[in-house]
């Protein structure tokens, strides 16, 4: 089977090193890849959708799976299904709800899926009411996609009302920031789960846990994520039930009566909150640094779980997880996410130890190729995942890994997986 995957960064780079270990898969492309990814397939240089789907076709592509929200926000699963070319991910429709936090949170309303109290509103006075009635900190949100950086989470009422008066006028975040969400600080702590669908069924993975502050502790401005680990124990079957129950089936019920069937990774970004479920937001595609982590954990082919989902033959699937932990640490550049950093190139010791070189590997992300060798070239540079039969094992081979990478204003967290271990 010819696999091609949309995208350039680390989840994209993982999704194929966990094809290239599956029998099934005979080619890889990437569309466009990075400067390492050319190890794993071929990178081809071609954006337009339509242009994408001739490729397809004139290779034998049997699947195509969608990285990141943009392509899917546009419809490349709508061009793609026109000349009857399976791919893995949301319509555009669909992938609304992830594309506008306004679709998603009157969405969650009409459907009784628990959340935080909101409004939405593209007017600085209706905001202002708002956030008076509310406890701080508050949270802000930009309606449209922003890179993962459109939440400002506010610690008084004249932050929160200076966020509202940046976004309205389009300074914060452009067009996505013309119509806002004004919400409630939930407190409680983070999880990602992610649901496999094909528009009927589903299969639930592992959840994970995010850290998306740059620095130890959970300090420093919010990321694309410095780190991830699963599964995690800070969730048992009675919660797992109760995300299926309240979260997963009325998304997928909701989803089809509205016309737009959810089919790929629906990402639920959930806070728990004295052990109740409340939905934070919902992506339609793999968070990163969480893929990363759930990839070399799946045990049974990974391109069944896809190829499966795109043809509603997901209740025939087991899934079959590896019985051990993963943790990835992301790696980025100086600046990150201030600004861009000056290229680096990236030297790799060579690694001796066999337990490492068995049970941990690098992803690559922000990377270019010259001459044979390796460039740090985007804000997060590359990941190490271990893998061990604990979280603390795990870990401990992530961060040995680490050790082995340099590059120069390398940055890191050392602190990765600490709420599962404290």
């Amino acid at each position: 089977m010819n696999v091609l995957i949309i995208g350039s960064g680390g989840r994209e780079y993982s999704i194929g090193l966990a094809l290239k270990k599956d029998k099934k898969v005979t080619k890889i492309f990437f569309a466009p890849g990075n400067g390492a990814s050319d190890e794993i397939g071929e990178n081809i240089d071609i954006s337009d959708f339509e242009a994408l789907a001739n490729f397809a076709k004139s290779n034998s592509i049997d699947l195509t799976i969608v990285g990141p929200e943009a392509p899917l926000v546009d419809g490349i699963v709508d061009v793609f299904k026109a000349y009857n070319l399976n791919i893995f991910g949301s319509s555009k429709l669909a992938s609304q709800l992830e594309g506008s936090k306004i679709f998603m949170k009157n969405f969650l309303k009409k459907y009784n899926i628990p959340t935080a109290s909101f409004i939405e509103t593209n007017f600085l006075e209706v905001a202002s009411k708002f956030i008076d009635t509310l406890s701080v900190p508050i949270v802000i949100k930009a309606d449209g996609l922003c890179g993962g950086k459109g939440v400002i989470i506010a610690q008084d009422k004249k932050e929160a009302k200076d966020a509202v008066k940046d976004m309205l006028s389009g300074e914060s975040f452009g067009k996505a920031g013309l119509s806002i969400i004004v919400e409630e600080y939930l407190d409680g702590y983070e999880l990602s789960v992610f649901a496999i669908c094909d528009g009927e069924n589903y299969k639930l993975l592992p959840a994970a846990q995010d850290h998306k502050r740059l620095l130890n502790g959970d300090k420093g401005p919010n990321t694309g994520g410095m780190g991830a680990y699963a599964p995690t124990p800070l969730i048992d079957e009675k919660l797992y039930k109760e995300i299926e129950e309240k979260v997963v089936k009325p998304t997928l019920k909701g989803m089809k009566e509205n016309g737009m069937p959810y089919e790929g990774v629906l990402f639920m970004g959930l806070m728990i909150v004295k052990g109740e479920v409340k939905v934070l937001e919902y992506n339609v595609r793999f968070g990163d640094p969480e893929c990363e982590v759930l990839m070399p954990l799946i045990k049974s082919s990974v391109f069944d779980l896809f190829y499966k989902a795109t043809n509603g033959e997901l209740e025939s699937l087991d899934i079959k997880m590896r019985d051990e932990y993963g943790v990835a640490v992301v790696i980025s550049s100086q600046n990150y996410p201030y600004k861009s950093s000056i290229a680096s190139e990236i030297i790799v010791d060579e690694i001796i130890l066999e337990e490492l070189k068995q049970n941990a590997h690098i992803s690559y992300a922000g990377v270019s190729k010259e001459d044979g060798k390796l460039y740090a070239t985007g804000g997060r540079v590359l990941l190490c995942i271990g893998i061990g039969k604990s979280i603390k094992e795990a870990r401990d081979r992530a961060y040995l890994m680490a050790g082995q990478v340099h590059f120069a204003g390398k940055h890191y967290r050392t602190d990765i997986a600490y709420q599962a271990l404290r």
